[in-house]
């Protein structure tokens, strides 16, 4: 016995592929901030290093020629390095570049050399000391905590566009992974969506995630357990109904037999109604029969093929005729077509029943009508009378199993018309109820899809 693969787990499927694009992404938007810091950091240092060259250049030339304290020249007012220099001696500021205060960044600095941040004139500084062995000479160094800032600012508005270029690109890539992962869950939804009340076909578990296979295996078993219970509801149908013609039949004959050997009249109306009902039943028996052959066919089991309707509707005619005759009622053809496309014995199955409701429900003299035509590019068959008609609350159950409309003064099983639903439906023809001629009556309607135009 061949055994089923390991299924997949879903869970460490749709991890990997999110935590691979986003490790993917973090390292590409990480190359990226590099290479943007780069970039900033080198004319941060370019700056720096070009100070140090000017300070280096003041230090060593007369300082009255070159003094620090001259402005700064045009190609020295953007630099982002932008550093002020001071040269105190015993707590006065003998040289300083430009921008630096007059007095000294830090004047109580306790080592040799360090870091402080005073605020002058508004100002906070960043700066670094450094004195003589002797304390009496030292070099104070001082930056704007705002040029720094200006600095961070700048970065992020070089940084923020690639970044959330990358958090997008990072949602459209997760989405379309976590679509790809997610692709055997639509298909089992989809499966599962198309499946009608005739298909009761379990639904293919290879390939299915580990998370989603008792799901799956859970709902074959339901479908399982309820196509054994429809199955055999069926067949108990079925058989009931197919036991029960023979001693129906022989009880038909026995009254027969007991109107002939006891002609008395007061046995005539007892033995008459007695044959009715017997009728009855039997109608009944034989609808249950077509009922439990129609309830388990699918589409594709249908002989369908193109249907002559000019000897259907004089079958039609024939069979009916005494009966119309018998209750004076009009039975009326109107044919446009010449053939639709169906199951023939259905059809006429269905056609029989509509005729013979027509028939039996409508009061003497009144007019019945089969019409077959074409209507916006699909055939249409109807039935229609001029009879009492049906309310419309009532319209909307005709075609429930076992219903009948009160009042009507007439026998019947309420099977009829289930039975041509069940066959509408297997033929995928839209079944409905309407007014019947001229504003009176009931009119039924068969329009037949599309597709199965000739």
């Amino acid at each position: 016995m061949k055994l089923d693969p390991t299924p997949w787990s879903l869970r460490r499927r749709l991890l990997g592929a999110i935590l691979s694009a986003s490790i993917a992404l973090w390292l590409a938007s990480l190359g990226i901030a590099t290479a943007i810091a780069w970039h900033e950091t080198n004319e941060v240092f370019d700056d720096a290093l070009e100070e140090v060259g000017y300070l280096i250049m003041a230090a060593t030339t007369d300082w009255h020629e070159r003094g620090l304290a001259a402005p700064p020249g045009p190609g020295r007012a953007a630099r982002k390095a932008d550093m002020q220099y001071q040269v105190v001696a015993d707590g006065r500021v003998l040289q300083r570049t430009a921008k630096a205060p007059l007095q000294p960044f830090v004047a109580d600095l306790e080592d040799s050399h360090g870091f402080a941040d005073p605020e002058l004139e508004g100002h906070r500084w960043r700066v670094f000391v450094v004195r003589d062995e002797d304390r009496h000479v030292e070099v104070q160094v001082g930056q704007r905590a705002a040029d720094r800032f200006e600095i961070l600012e700048e970065l992020a508005e070089h940084l923020w566009p690639p970044v959330l270029g990358m958090l997008a690109l990072l949602a459209l890539v997760c989405w379309l992974l976590i679509g790809r992962v997610l692709k055997p869950l639509r298909r089992t939804a989809a499966a599962i969506a198309a499946k009608t009340p005739d298909d009761l076909a379990q639904v293919a578990d290879a390939g299915q995630p580990r998370e989603v296979l008792p799901i799956v295996q859970a709902l074959n078993g339901v479908l399982g357990r309820l196509d054994s219970a429809l199955q055999a509801e069926r067949r108990f149908t079925a058989d009931a109904a197919h036991e029960l013609r023979t001693p129906l039949a022989g009880l038909h004959m026995h009254v027969q037999l007991l109107q002939r050997q006891h002609p008395q009249p007061e046995l005539a109306a007892p033995l008459r109604k007695l044959r009715q009902d017997i009728a009855r039943v039997t109608a009944l028996v034989d609808s249950l029969l077509m009922l439990a052959r129609l309830d388990p066919l699918a589409r594709t089991q249908l002989a369908l093929q193109s249907v002559p309707l000019a000897p259907l509707l004089e079958r039609l005619l024939a069979a009916y005729a005494a009966q119309a005759r018998e209750r004076g009622i009009r039975l009326l053809p109107h044919r446009d077509l010449d053939v639709v496309q169906a199951d023939p014995a259905m059809l006429e199955i269905a056609l029989r029943n509509l005729v013979d409701n027509a028939l039996r429900y409508c009061p003497a003299g009144s007019r019945v009508e089969i019409e077959a035509v074409r209507v916006n590019g699909h055939d249409r068959i109807a039935v229609r009378d001029d009879g009492t008609g049906v309310d419309t609350a009532s319209r909307e159950r005709l075609a429930e199993r076992f219903f009948r409309v009160l009042g009507q003064g007439q026998g019947g099983s309420g099977l009829g018309l289930s039975i041509v639903k069940r066959i509408a439906d297997l033929h995928g023809i839209a079944l409905g109820f309407g007014d019947g001629l001229d504003g009176r009556g009931l009119g039924v309607v068969l329009d037949f899809p599309p597709a199965a135009a000739p």
